[in-house]
C-alpha cells in the first residue's frame, strides 16, 4: 500500500473554538494566532494506492461556495485537492473510493461541483464509490441548531441521487487493509479509516483528535456536539494504541502531520512527530 496526504486548501478558524474551553493563556504556548485569535488550519486528505482500489479520505471544502462563506475562513496559499492529487501523480479519474469521515462542508465539499451551466452538481470523482456511515448521513438530513451551519445539502444530497453512495453501519474491515472505527462525540457516526502500511497502523483522525495540540483529553473543540463522549472516547482509544506504535495523521494540524504516543506524567502525549514519507 502507498499513502499521500493530499492538501485540499489552508484556512483559519478562531483559536478558542478549536481548544474548547482550554484558555488561550495555555493553548498560545503552542500555536500563534493573528490579531484576530484566528490559527491556520490545514485541510489534509489522505490518498491510499492498494494497488487495486485508489482511496481518498474526505475532499476538503471545495470552491463552489459563495466569496461570503469562503471571507469567513480566510482561506491563504496555492493548493486545490486536484492539484494536489496531480502533484503526487493520480488524477480525480483515477480514484475509486471516497471515504467521507463525516459531512460538514470542510470535509465534504470537494466530492461536488457546480457543471458549466454554474448550478447543475456533478460529482468531482466520477468512477468512484463514496462512503459516510448511515447514522451521520441520517444527522446531516435533520441537523440539530448546533450543527447545522455545518451542512449544506448540495454538498452530499447529490451524491445520494448519483447512486455512487453507500452507507457504513458498523465498525470494522472495509477493504483488505482498511478497518474503520466510528466515533460520536465530535458529531454522529464520524468515520475514522486506519490503514495497514509498513508493518504500523495509520489511522486518519479527521475531528475525532484534530492536531497534536488536541490530544490531551481536555482540549476538546468547542463545536463537539457531545464534549463528555468525545472526552471518553479520547481517553479510551489512546489508552488502547498508546503501546501498539500507531501513527495518528492529523487532518487540521497545520504545522504536524503524523505522530506517535507515550504515556508521560501528565498523561499521554505526542512522542515522535513526523511526516508520513519519513516511515
Amino acid at each position: 500500500m502507498k499513502l499521500y496526504p493530499v492538501i485540499a486548501e489552508y484556512f483559519r478558524m478562531d483559536g478558542g473554538a478549536c481548544f474548547g474551553v482550554v484558555p488561550k493563556t495555555i493553548w498560545s504556548k503552542y500555536v500563534a494566532s493573528d490579531e484576530n485569535n484566528m490559527i491556520p488550519i490545514s485541510s489534509r486528505c489522505l490518498l491510499a494506492d492498494t494497488g487495486e482500489r485508489v482511496i481518498l479520505v474526505d475532499t476538503g471544502m471545495g470552491s463552489k461556495q459563495s466569496d461570503k462563506f469562503f471571507g469567513y475562513y480566510h482561506l491563504f496559499g496555492d493548493y486545490s485537492l486536484e492539484s494536489s492529487l496531480a502533484a503526487v501523480g493520480y488524477s480525480v479519474n483515477q480514484v475509486t473510493d471516497v471515504i467521507l469521515t463525516h459531512l460538514h462542508f470542510d470535509h465534504v465539499g470537494g466530492a461536488i461541483k457546480w457543471g458549466a451551466d454554474g448550478k447543475t452538481p456533478e460529482v468531482v470523482f466520477p468512477n468512484a464509490t463514496y462512503y459516510c456511515s448511515k447514522e451521520q448521513w441520517e444527522w446531516a438530513m435533520n441537523p440539530n441548531p448546533r450543527e447545522k451551519a455545518s451542512y449544506f445539502p448540495e454538498n452530499f444530497a447529490p451524491l445520494l441521487d448519483s447512486g455512487r453512495l453507500e452507507f457504513i453501519f458498523e465498525e470494522g474491515e472495509l477493504f483488505k487493509g482498511v478497518n474503520l472505527l466510528i466515533k460520536h462525540g465530535h458529531t454522529r457516526g464520524q468515520v475514522i479509516p486506519v490503514f495497514d502500511y509498513k508493518d504500523r497502523r495509520v489511522a486518519f483522525m479527521a475531528d475525532f483528535i484534530a492536531s497534536v495540540i488536541n490530544i490531551p483529553i481536555p482540549y476538546v473543540p468547542a463545536f463537539d456536539i457531545d464534549p463528555l463522549t468525545s472526552m471518553k472516547e479520547k481517553q479510551a482509544f489512546l489508552q488502547d494504541v498508546v503501546h501498539t506504535n500507531w501513527v495518528l495523521f492529523f487532518q487540521h494540524d497545520y504545522a504536524n502531520e503524523c505522530c506517535t504516543l507515550e504515556e508521560t506524567p501528565k498523561g499521554i502525549r505526542a512522542k515522535d512527530i513526523f511526516t508520513l514519507d519519513s516511515l
